[in-house]
């Protein structure tokens, strides 16, 4: 590995933290020695927020505690694209917004969060389709709203981070790869979460090709993984609320030993493909609840 390729272990704060408060969350980032966080929930006095939400107020005494606590943010966890991709009613309690008033409004925000925190980096998704429909008929409406979405973040110096998970459009490494090939746009990368693959009840073997699907589009990772020993045959809409068997890499399904070191070959590349949009390094986020 080059010498240059930059790795940053960061989490998401609010899985180290009872409260979800700052101090909580901070101080167990400062015990395990690391200086990046993911920002999502957090409580700044005023009870638990969704980072969304935070008030100007807020947002300067959260940057106060980072000065303290040596703390800095990888990457705004936000929920942009965790709502309906269509207006019809399917039996879930996702919610639906029209998609201009939805750019205008809630990813606006999520960029003007990403400058008053410092970094270049938003999480997202890619939209609910109506549940029991097949993903892949939505591609092209996800896409050209992914689109969109990319734009806003190129023009404010951001880039857009696509989350695979259960029951959205980008449920499989094989969709993540078809939309981030008909976006095509220099400010959308995806994010590779082992543990959402397999919890949809796919094997390390589909995991691992799910992965090198991915690959050429991947700009981060989520380090996390699922083990059931009752694990369900995949297929169809996966119940969120009973997923209850996240555990360390380790110690799952996804396989991350193989995939992580064919992962660290593509390092060097993939950091100086980062650093050319502002961004320090390849991150690598942990989910420190597990």
């Amino acid at each position: 590995m080059s010498e240059k390729a930059r790795v940053i272990l960061s989490g998401f704060g609010d899985e180290a933290a009872n409260h979800k408060t700052a101090v909580e969350q901070f101080a167990a980032f400062a015990a395990l020695g690391l200086q990046f966080y993911s920002l999502r929930f957090v409580d700044v006095g005023s009870g638990v927020k969704n980072v969304m939400k935070l008030t100007k107020g807020e947002i300067t005494k959260l940057r106060h505690l980072e000065d303290e606590y040596g703390m800095n943010v990888a990457s705004i966890g936000s929920p942009i694209g965790k709502v309906k991709l269509c207006d019809v009613e399917d039996g879930t309690k996702n919610v639906f917004m029209p998609f201009d008033k939805y750019l205008q409004k809630e990813v606006a925000r999520a960029c003007e969060l990403a400058h008053a925190f410092e970094t270049k980096l938003i999480r997202g998704f890619s939209f609910y389709h109506p549940k029991g429909s097949d993903p892949w008929q939505h591609v092209s409406q996800a896409a050209d709203q992914l689109a969109q979405i990319a734009e806003m973040c190129h023009r404010s110096d951001l880039t857009f981070g696509l989350e695979i998970e259960a029951n959205l459009v980008d449920q499989t490494g094989e969709l993540m790869a078809e939309l981030h090939r008909r976006v095509n746009h220099p400010a959308l990368v995806t994010i590779f979460d082992g543990g959402n693959i397999v919890c949809q009840g796919y094997s390390a073997e589909e995991t691992f090709n799910q992965y090198l699907a991915m690959k050429p589009s991947i700009g981060w990772m989520h380090i996390k993984d699922y083990h059931d020993p009752n694990q369900a045959a995949r297929g169809g809409h996966v119940d969120e609320d009973m997923l209850k068997h996240f555990v360390p890499a380790n110690l799952g399904d996804s396989g991350h030993e193989r995939i992580l070191r064919d992962f660290a070959e593509v390092l060097p590349q993939l950091h100086e493909k980062l650093v050319k949009r502002g961004i320090p390094g390849v991150v690598l986020d942990l989910e420190p609840h597990l």
